[in-house]
Protein backbone atom coordinates (compact mmCIF):
# COMPACT_ATOMS: atom_id res chain seq x y z
CA UNK A 1 0.00 0.00 0.00
CA UNK A 2 1.31 3.00 -0.96
CA UNK A 3 2.56 5.58 1.97
CA UNK A 4 1.61 2.73 4.58
CA UNK A 5 0.79 4.06 8.01
CA UNK A 6 2.76 2.78 10.82
CA UNK A 7 1.09 2.21 14.07
CA UNK A 8 3.03 2.58 17.32
CA UNK A 9 1.36 1.13 20.22
CA UNK A 10 1.77 2.14 23.90
CA UNK A 11 -0.84 0.03 26.16
CA UNK A 12 -0.50 -1.96 29.24
CA UNK A 13 1.20 -4.96 27.58
CA UNK A 14 3.32 -3.60 25.05
CA UNK A 15 5.10 -0.38 25.01
CA UNK A 16 6.71 1.09 21.45
CA UNK A 17 5.95 -1.85 19.54
CA UNK A 18 5.38 -0.78 15.68
CA UNK A 19 3.69 -2.03 13.18
CA UNK A 20 2.61 -1.50 9.16
CA UNK A 21 -0.30 -1.14 7.82
CA UNK A 22 -0.41 -3.10 4.84
CA UNK A 23 -3.99 -3.12 3.44
CA UNK A 24 -7.29 -1.54 3.97
CA UNK A 25 -9.03 -2.24 6.84
CA UNK A 26 -11.85 -4.62 6.46
CA UNK A 27 -10.44 -6.06 3.51
CA UNK A 28 -7.60 -7.50 1.78
CA UNK A 29 -7.81 -10.95 3.57
CA UNK A 30 -6.68 -14.53 3.38
CA UNK A 31 -9.01 -16.33 1.18
CA UNK A 32 -9.21 -19.03 4.08
CA UNK A 33 -10.52 -16.94 6.38
CA UNK A 34 -13.96 -15.38 6.23
CA UNK A 35 -15.30 -13.82 9.60
CA UNK A 36 -19.07 -13.69 10.37
CA UNK A 37 -18.63 -9.89 13.15
CA UNK A 38 -16.27 -7.57 13.01
CA UNK A 39 -14.32 -6.64 16.10
CA UNK A 40 -16.32 -3.91 16.89
CA UNK A 41 -19.46 -5.82 15.93
CA UNK A 42 -17.78 -8.36 18.64
CA UNK A 43 -17.76 -5.72 20.99
CA UNK A 44 -20.63 -4.49 21.02
CA UNK A 45 -22.42 -8.15 21.36
CA UNK A 46 -20.03 -8.62 24.58
CA UNK A 47 -17.02 -10.71 24.71
CA UNK A 48 -14.35 -11.88 27.11
CA UNK A 49 -15.97 -10.41 30.33
CA UNK A 50 -15.85 -6.83 29.32
CA UNK A 51 -12.20 -6.46 30.61
CA UNK A 52 -10.18 -6.76 26.88
CA UNK A 53 -8.95 -3.84 25.01
CA UNK A 54 -10.31 -1.33 27.21
CA UNK A 55 -6.53 0.39 27.26
CA UNK A 56 -6.00 -0.13 23.54
CA UNK A 57 -8.87 3.03 22.21
CA UNK A 58 -6.28 4.84 20.60
CA UNK A 59 -4.93 2.32 18.40
CA UNK A 60 -8.20 1.21 16.75
CA UNK A 61 -11.25 3.36 15.85
CA UNK A 62 -13.39 5.26 18.85
CA UNK A 63 -16.43 3.62 16.79
CA UNK A 64 -15.33 0.15 17.79
CA UNK A 65 -15.41 1.36 21.32
CA UNK A 66 -18.98 3.74 21.50
CA UNK A 67 -21.22 0.70 22.38
CA UNK A 68 -18.56 -2.09 23.62
CA UNK A 69 -19.59 -3.90 26.71
CA UNK A 70 -16.62 -3.01 29.36
CA UNK A 71 -16.29 -3.27 32.62
CA UNK A 72 -16.43 0.06 35.16
CA UNK A 73 -13.19 1.57 34.87
CA UNK A 74 -10.13 0.18 37.04
CA UNK A 75 -12.12 -2.94 37.42
CA UNK A 76 -10.33 -6.05 36.02
CA UNK A 77 -12.12 -9.02 37.16
CA UNK A 78 -13.63 -10.60 34.49
CA UNK A 79 -17.73 -10.40 34.21
CA UNK A 80 -19.59 -12.95 32.56
CA UNK A 81 -23.14 -11.13 32.49
CA UNK A 82 -21.26 -8.80 29.77
CA UNK A 83 -20.56 -11.48 27.88
CA UNK A 84 -23.60 -11.54 25.12
CA UNK A 85 -24.65 -15.49 26.10
CA UNK A 86 -23.83 -14.30 29.90
CA UNK A 87 -21.49 -17.44 30.56
CA UNK A 88 -17.69 -17.56 31.28
CA UNK A 89 -16.18 -18.97 28.04
CA UNK A 90 -12.40 -17.68 28.24
CA UNK A 91 -9.18 -19.55 29.51
CA UNK A 92 -7.07 -17.39 31.56
CA UNK A 93 -4.16 -15.73 30.13
CA UNK A 94 -1.48 -17.90 31.49
CA UNK A 95 -2.88 -21.10 29.79
CA UNK A 96 -3.14 -19.59 26.55
CA UNK A 97 0.96 -18.71 27.09
CA UNK A 98 1.38 -22.33 28.34
CA UNK A 99 -0.12 -23.56 25.34
CA UNK A 100 2.08 -21.83 23.22
CA UNK A 101 -1.31 -19.85 21.97
CA UNK A 102 0.13 -16.56 22.35
CA UNK A 103 3.00 -14.44 20.50
CA UNK A 104 4.21 -12.49 22.76
CA UNK A 105 6.13 -10.22 20.45
CA UNK A 106 2.89 -9.28 17.55
CA UNK A 107 -0.17 -10.11 20.02
CA UNK A 108 0.52 -10.46 23.70
CA UNK A 109 -3.57 -10.57 24.40
CA UNK A 110 -3.66 -13.38 21.66
CA UNK A 111 -5.94 -14.20 18.40
CA UNK A 112 -8.59 -11.05 18.94
CA UNK A 113 -6.11 -8.39 19.79
CA UNK A 114 -4.15 -10.17 16.14
CA UNK A 115 -7.71 -10.11 14.65
CA UNK A 116 -8.58 -6.48 15.63
CA UNK A 117 -5.30 -5.83 14.03
CA UNK A 118 -5.36 -7.98 10.52
CA UNK A 119 -8.89 -6.39 10.64
CA UNK A 120 -6.92 -2.66 10.46
CA UNK A 121 -4.59 -3.82 7.62
CA UNK A 122 -1.65 -5.22 9.53
CA UNK A 123 -0.26 -8.26 7.58
CA UNK A 124 2.16 -10.75 9.29
CA UNK A 125 2.28 -13.60 6.73
CA UNK A 126 3.74 -16.43 8.95
CA UNK A 127 1.37 -14.93 11.61
CA UNK A 128 -1.43 -14.31 9.75
CA UNK A 129 -1.48 -18.28 8.57
CA UNK A 130 -1.00 -19.47 12.14
CA UNK A 131 -4.13 -17.74 13.47
CA UNK A 132 -5.70 -18.13 10.18
CA UNK A 133 -5.39 -22.05 11.39
CA UNK A 134 -6.66 -21.46 14.65
CA UNK A 135 -9.72 -19.72 13.17
CA UNK A 136 -10.70 -22.48 11.39
CA UNK A 137 -10.37 -25.20 13.68
CA UNK A 138 -13.23 -23.79 15.77
CA UNK A 139 -15.59 -24.58 12.87
CA UNK A 140 -15.53 -27.77 14.53
CA UNK A 141 -17.94 -26.13 16.80
CA UNK A 142 -20.28 -25.21 14.78
CA UNK A 143 -21.57 -28.55 13.95
CA UNK A 144 -21.62 -29.28 17.82
CA UNK A 145 -24.28 -26.58 18.08
CA UNK A 146 -25.84 -27.53 14.70
CA UNK A 147 -25.89 -31.29 15.86
CA UNK A 148 -27.47 -30.90 19.55
CA UNK A 149 -29.61 -27.78 19.32
CA UNK A 150 -33.02 -26.14 17.60
CA UNK A 151 -32.28 -23.21 14.98
CA UNK A 152 -32.72 -20.27 17.16
CA UNK A 153 -31.95 -21.80 20.25
CA UNK A 154 -29.13 -19.46 22.06
CA UNK A 155 -29.50 -21.02 25.24
CA UNK A 156 -28.22 -24.08 24.08
CA UNK A 157 -24.45 -24.78 24.63
CA UNK A 158 -24.25 -21.16 25.60
CA UNK A 159 -20.63 -21.61 26.70
CA UNK A 160 -19.94 -22.84 23.41
CA UNK A 161 -21.58 -20.11 21.51
CA UNK A 162 -20.00 -17.83 23.30
CA UNK A 163 -16.82 -19.50 22.44
CA UNK A 164 -17.80 -19.33 18.81
CA UNK A 165 -17.98 -15.56 19.43
CA UNK A 166 -14.49 -15.14 20.80
CA UNK A 167 -13.88 -16.45 17.51
CA UNK A 168 -15.93 -14.00 15.01
CA UNK A 169 -18.38 -17.24 14.78
CA UNK A 170 -22.02 -15.68 15.05
CA UNK A 171 -23.47 -18.93 16.40
CA UNK A 172 -26.97 -17.15 16.99
CA UNK A 173 -27.60 -17.81 13.39
CA UNK A 174 -27.58 -21.45 14.09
Amino acid sequence: MKGAKTVTVNDRMQKGYRYAIAAPAGRGFSPNFKPELTPKEMLALGVFGGVYLRDCSKEFPASWFARAKFQDAGSYAHDPALNYFGVNASQPLSLWREKGWINEEHDPRGWFQWYCRYYQGRRLPEEDERQIKRWSLMRRHINQIKKHCRKGDTACRARQRQALLHWSYDSRKY
